[in-house]
């Protein structure tokens, strides 16, 4: 499938570990506790993933490029108040809120790559300017809108972990 001996292998790798942890992690903001294991792996791969993006070749800045910045600047202030201010009074919210938004974002190159590689979907959307592209995007958009809502109300409210 994917060679984890090339660095795109084991930057679609990182991706893929990091998107799953992700659907682990943020149900479990949703009901205001975090998950130490699924937590580590998710804020680690997806830092990962950001930083060996910048390694990829190509020939300029990509958008890709702005998505890597993006997601660094959230996983930072996740990772630290999660783990230096160990999610004490604003932290709690700012954790959740940086989390959901960082696996929207993987979650969203997750789609775009589908409909670059996958056959049956590149058909539906061979340019990414037609409507089922724009139809998914818009959708996870709006389900992953509705999740930063719910974590950022839910978390802060619950206890540390569970």
């Amino acid at each position: 499938m994917f060679d984890p001996t090339t660095l795109t292998g084991f930057h679609t790798w990182l991706s893929l570990i990091a998107i799953l942890a992700g659907f682990f992690v943020v149900p479990a903001l949703l009901k205001g506790h975090t998950k130490p294991g699924w937590t580590g792996t998710f804020l680690s791969t997806a830092f990962a993933t950001s930083a060996t993006g910048f390694a990829l070749p190509a020939s300029g800045i990509l958008p890709s490029h702005i998505f890597g910045v993006v997601s660094i600047l959230l996983l930072v202030p996740a990772g630290y108040g999660l783990y230096a201010r160990m999610l004490e009074g604003p932290w709690r919210r700012i954790y959740a809120i940086c989390v959901v938004i960082a696996h929207y974002l993987l979650c969203f190159v997750g789609v775009f790559q589908a409909f670059l590689k996958a056959p049956a979907l590149h058909a539906l959307a061979p340019t990414q300017s037609e409507p089922p592209f724009a139809i998914a995007q818009g959708a996870l958009f709006v389900a992953f809108a509705v999740l930063t809502y719910l974590a950022a109300r839910r978390f802060p409210a619950g206890p540390q972990a569970a």
